[in-house]
C-alpha cells in the first residue's frame, strides 16, 4: 500500500492524541504509532521517561517494541513509525535496526533531533538498513502542545 498525505495526516493526528495523553501523564508529550503495510495499527505509545525512570522510554522505541511484539518479529520491515517529534539520535538508530519502511515525523527539534543535528543515520549506506523520513507532517499542531508544556514547566519552576 502507497500512502497518500491524507494517510499521513490521519495517522499523525492519532500520534497526536498519544501526545495529548503523554501531556496529562506529565510526560514530554511526544506520541508515536507503528503502522503495518497494510494500514492496520500495531501499537500507540507516548513518552514514559519520567513514569517509568527509564531513560530509553521514549515513544518510538515503545512502539517499535509493543509492535515487534505483536507481529512476534523484531524485522519491522515495510512498517511505517509516525512521531510527533524528530527521532533523536537513539531513535533513529532503533529505527534502523528495526528495519522500518520509513519515518514521517511532526515537528522538528532543532537541538536533540537526529537530523536536525546532521546524524542521517536512515541514509548512511555503511549500516545495514535505509529507509524514508519524511518531516514537518502537522508541523505546528505537534510544536505546539511541546511548546505549551514546556513553557508551564519554567512558569511553575519560576513560582517555587
Amino acid at each position: 500500500m502507497n500512502f497518500t498525505i491524507t494517510d499521513h495526516l490521519w495517522f499523525m493526528n492519532i500520534a497526536l492524541e498519544q501526545a495529548e495523553l503523554a501531556y496529562r501523564a506529565q510526560e514530554v508529550p511526544v506520541g508515536a504509532l507503528l503502522v503495518s503495510p497494510t494500514g492496520d495499527i500495531l501499537s500507540r505509545q507516548f513518552n514514559l521517561k519520567e513514569s517509568n525512570f527509564n531513560p530509553v522510554a521514549h515513544a518510538e522505541i515503545l512502539a517499535l517494541t509493543e509492535g515487534a511484539k505483536k507481529l512476534q518479529n523484531w524485522r519491522l520491515t515495510d512498517c511505517y513509525l509516525y512521531v510527533t517529534l524528530e527521532p533523536c539520535p537513539m531513535c533513529l538508530t532503533a529505527l534502523v535496526q528495526a528495519r522500518v519502511k520509513a519515518c514521517i515525523f511532526g515537528a522538528y527539534d532543532q537541538k536533540g533531533g537526529a537530523l536536525s543535528l546532521g546524524y542521517l543515520l536512515h541514509q548512511d549506506k555503511r549500516l545495514n538498513h535505509q529507509f524514508s523520513v519524511v518531516g514537518g507532517v502537522m508541523h505546528f499542531e505537534c510544536s505546539r502542545i511541546l511548546s505549551q508544556f514546556f513553557r508551564e514547566r519554567r512558569t511553575s519552576y519560576r513560582q517555587k
